[in-house]
């Protein structure tokens, strides 16, 4: 395991939020286990909140998928919100991404398309989608353009 890992593992055990998403698996009867670049994974989540393929809670990834979901652009995508845990001192981020959410709600209408945690976690690796701006969209509309030309990047 690399420094950076290590590190992050560390802040994020201290900082409660790996301790957090352990108890979260724990209700969620999922299956914990080691994974990749410090992470634990935590497969068969079966709680129906939040609606994701997959959600980080300090070094604790959860998914109600099966073993092997955690792979590829995904994996980097969660490992990203590890570290934003730890740059966010814990679970400030619970309270910092859900204002993030909002603020996409308002520009968007969707929770992860302009939420900044989001996109620093590389948006598209999430499985999310870029959505314009509301007021864009309303412009272009008015204009007969058709949607798809106008998702800005």
């Amino acid at each position: 395991m690399r420094g950076r890992h290590r590190a992050r593992q560390v802040v994020n055990f201290l900082n409660l939020s790996t301790p957090l998403g352990l108890l979260i698996a724990v209700i969620g009867r999922a299956r914990v286990r080691r994974g990749e670049h410090g992470l634990l994974y935590a497969h068969g989540y079966r709680v129906r909140f939040p609606v994701a393929g997959a959600f980080t809670v300090g070094n604790v990834v959860l998914t109600a998928q099966r073993e092997g979901y955690l792979t590829g652009a995904l994996l980097r995508h969660e490992s990203r919100h590890a570290t934003q845990y730890a740059y966010c001192v814990g679970l400030p981020l619970l309270v910092l991404y859900v204002l993030a959410a909002g603020v996409s709600l308002v520009i968007c209408g969707h929770p992860a398309s302009w939420n900044v945690f989001e996109r620093l976690a590389h948006l598209e690796d999430g499985g999310y989608q870029r959505h314009p701006v509301r007021w864009r969209r309303r412009a272009l509309d008015r204009a007969g353009r058709p949607q798809s030309e106008s998702l800005p990047r």
